[in-house]
This record gives C-alpha cells, structure tokens and sequence, in this order.
C-alpha cells in the first residue's frame, strides 16, 4: 500500500476512516473504489452505487457475449467489491432515491463516473422510422439489460444496415451474422437467442464515413470477422486504395506510422477478392460513404448514401454520386454520450463534466469543493476497459491532495438510515450474489455455458431475494 494516512491527509486529528461515495458500479467506478482503498492504506470506507442490480457496468452489458475473455474482467472487479471497506448499494438512483445534496452531508468526497449511457444521432431524415435503431439498444438487448427487456426488434429483413466501423460496430454484425448455435454457450437472455435463431438477416452492410485507415475497430475485432465460419466477408478493392478518396497523403501516414491501422489493412486485404457463395451470410465494408437519407413509409424500406472524399483540409466532403441500399433495418453506432447529472456542472458539447485531472470545475473554472468524476463523463467514450484504471487513479490522487489541504464538517448523516427511512429497496452484495447464482444456475437447466442472464427486473429483483 502507499499514499498517506487519513488523518495526514485532513492535517486534522480526527483518525476516522475518510467516507467516499463512488456514483456508478462500472469499471471507472470500481477501480476508483480499489484506488481508494490503496491510496490510503485502507483507512478509507467507499459506499459503491448503481442504478441496477447489477455492478460491473459495460462489463456486463457492453462487452460482447461472445468475448469471454474481456468478460473475465468482472472476477477481477469483483475483489474489489468483497474488499471489507467497500460495499454496493444496488437499485439505487441518483436523483430518483438520493439527491446530490444528501450524498455530500453523508460523505467526506463524491466520485460520478456514470458513464455514456445513450448514443449519439445521425441527424438525417427518415431516422425516427420504425427500424431505425440506436446499436445501444440492440446491444443492450442481447446483453440482457433490464431496460431493453421490453423491446422487439424486427429481424425479418433480408439486408440491414449499421451506421460505423467501430469495435461496437463490428460486435453488432458478428452477432447478426452468427447462428444461434454458435450463440448458444454465451450468456445471452433465452429470449433474445430464441429471436435472433429465426433470424431473416443475409446479409450486413457495414457504413463508414471515411476511409479503412480511420476505421475505430481494433485489429483484434477485424480479424473475428474474417473467422467467422458461417458469413463471408468482403471491402471493394478501391476502397482500400488509400490514396484514391484522400488527395492530403494523410491516410497513406497513417497506415505506415501507426500500428493498428497497419494491421487493419493486413486484415482486410483478403476481403477485397470476390466473396465466395457456399456461406449463408455476408458482411460487406463500405468505406467512403456517408448515410444522407433513410427511406420508407412505414418502416425502413432503404438507405440512401453519398459517396465521399477528403478535401485538400483534411475533411469529409460529399460528392454528388449516390446509392441506395434496399435494407430493412438500420441500426446507428456512431458514438456514445453522457447525460447531465442534476445540479452537477455539464458541457453540453463535449457531453463531458468539466474537469481537471477528476476535480469538477463550475461555471466560473473553479473547482467545485470535494466532488469528483471518472471514466467516460470524465473524459468521454474512449480508450478501452483498462483505460478507466489510469484514469480513476489520476481522480484518486486528486480527491486525496484535496481533502488534505480542506477543513470541512465531517459527515454527521448515515446513508443507510436515510435510504431505510424512504422505503428504497437497496441490492446489497450479497443480494447480487444470489442472483448471480441464479444466471449460473439458469445456464446449468438449459445445457447453454456458464451462465444465461435474467434481462427482466421482475425476474432480476426475484432472484436477489430467493
């Protein structure tokens, strides 16, 4: 352990332990919570909350099912959870079940790290057509978030559509283009296996803005897609030439300089030869295209594109020559943002709380005494799961220098009786515990993996109090 002591820290006597509240049970959250812990020499108790039953965050509904081992990342927060000086508090909403104020009248320092919990818009007509859908929700869905339990996604169409070449991107077409068998091992709600193995889709229609050597998915996720058994893969030749739709020489740099394009590139070149017909689904790349119009009465009936370029500044620009895709669904994954917390300041550009190194700062550029942030509301929808370690240690130290050098009143209201004396069902640790015996458990009855999950509340809050 290293760091000081608490009462160092303070540079008052008082010896109690410091009292954190930690707003999220995510990775940001959780390994803010384990740097708490050793940062101070465990003279620290953090009180973890989160909106659901559930902690680990993206972990649980943002990593694919079918990527077991990224998943893996929960037994690793999950010490973080069964450490003495830490406890969850589940089913528990800022906002709704406790307020901003009351948090700071029961704790010595606040940590929001709620995340990026809606996706951004495209911003073109036709987009609120049935079958326009935010990848979110369908991620979501298969993920077994309670709040998508409810939605119906009509996989009838023969032809769909995702808007990005991102890694959430890729992880929506490898789950379309994946049978149910291939499903089955993975924690995937009963349900949403049972409706994607009478799935319509043949083929997938992935669309990026610009070209391969801007493409965000990791060379790691390109390469599942050209192993998948049971779907062809296929990019036209010209648009993996680099040079042809970027006159700046830009793209060509950055294949040669950077790491992960280079090895995009690789991955993709053998797409470029003629798909072969023996496989019942095909994912087709379609670089240098931007989405200007979703068609249809009633629902989606096409998409329409134009085809774009860079101009001599380095910018998309459209072309004038278009083509429509006879698609059925069309599913947005252009990027997460982050909500607005109540009364906590928020740039409403950035989608970002204004921050230096985790300190909120007010309208006025102060820092706002002894309320902090972490992860994605810190610093946006970036870098991968680990990234949140860095960045929550980075908020740690600044929470910790900060309460050093700060005399305030310490905490004289107890969280607990407030949340008793409002009737808030709180999900302890041990709740979860029990419905997480219980997804096991669920796996074991349907011969399906290590573990199905319960997608409904009903069932979730059930399963916490058997």
């Amino acid at each position: 352990m290293f760091g000081p002591t608490v009462g160092t820290m303070r540079g008052v006597a008082d010896q109690t332990p410091l009292r954190v509240a930690v707003i999220g049970a995510g990775p940001a959250g959780l390994y803010a919570a384990e740097a708490l812990v050793k940062q101070t020499g465990e003279q620290v108790r953090v009180d973890v909350f989160d909106r659901l039953p559930t902690p680990y965050g993206l972990v649980r509904y943002g990593v694919a099912p079918d990527h077991k081992a990224l998943k893996s990342i929960a037994r690793y927060l999950q010490r973080v959870l069964e450490h003495p000086a830490v406890r969850f508090f589940g089913c528990v909403e800022l906002g709704r079940d406790i307020t901003r104020s009351e948090l700071l009248s029961c704790y010595d320092a606040v940590i929001y790290s709620t995340g990026a919990m809606v996706d951004r818009h495209l911003g073109i007509p036709g987009e609120d057509l049935p079958g326009s859908i935010a990848a979110t929700d369908f991620v979501n869905w298969y993920c077994g978030h309670p709040d998508a339990a409810g939605h119906h996604f009509d996989l009838s169409a023969e032809e769909v559509a995702i808007i990005g070449v991102g890694n959430v991107a890729v992880d929506v077409a490898r789950i379309l283009a994946k049978t149910a068998e291939e499903l089955r091992e993975t924690d995937v709600p009963q349900d949403a296996l049972e409706a994607l193995s009478t799935s319509g889709v043949r083929r997938i229609h992935m669309i990026g803005r610009r070209g391969p050597a801007q493409a965000k998915f990791t060379t790691k996720e390109a390469r599942e897609l050209g192993e998948l058994p049971h779907a062809a893969i296929h990019v036209r030749p010209e648009d993996l030439d680099l040079d042809a739709a970027d006159p700046t020489g830009a793209s060509s740099r950055l294949a040669e300089s950077d790491r992960i394009v280079r090895g995009n590139i690789k991955a993709m070149r053998p797409w470029a030869e003629p798909p072969s017909g023996d496989r019942p689904r095909r994912i087709d790349l379609r670089f240098w295209r931007a989405p200007v119009e979703i068609l249809g009465s009633d629902r989606v009936e096409a998409l329409r594109l134009e085809r774009t370029r860079l101009n001599e500044e380095g910018r998309v620009t459209g072309t004038g020559v278009y083509e429509t895709l006879p698609v059925g669904m069309v599913l947005r994954s252009v990027g997460y943002q982050s909500l607005p917390l109540t009364g906590i300041p928020f740039d409403e550009r950035s989608h970002v709380v204004p921050n230096a190194a985790g300190r909120i700062l007010g309208a006025d550029g102060r820092v706002v005494p002894r309320e902090y942030v972490a992860g994605w509301i810190k610093r946006g929808p970036t870098g991968v799961v680990g990234t949140n370690k860095s960045d929550a240690v980075e908020t740690v130290r600044a929470l910790l220098a900060d309460l050093g050098a700060l005399e305030h009143p310490r905490p004289g209201q107890q969280i607990e009786s407030l949340l008793e004396a409002r009737g808030v069902p709180v999900v302890t640790y041990a709740d979860w515990l029990n419905l997480d015996a219980a997804e096991i458990g669920l796996a074991r009855s349907l011969e399906r993996g290590e573990r199905v999950k319960l997608g409904r509340w009903g069932a979730m809050r059930a399963a916490c109090h058997p």
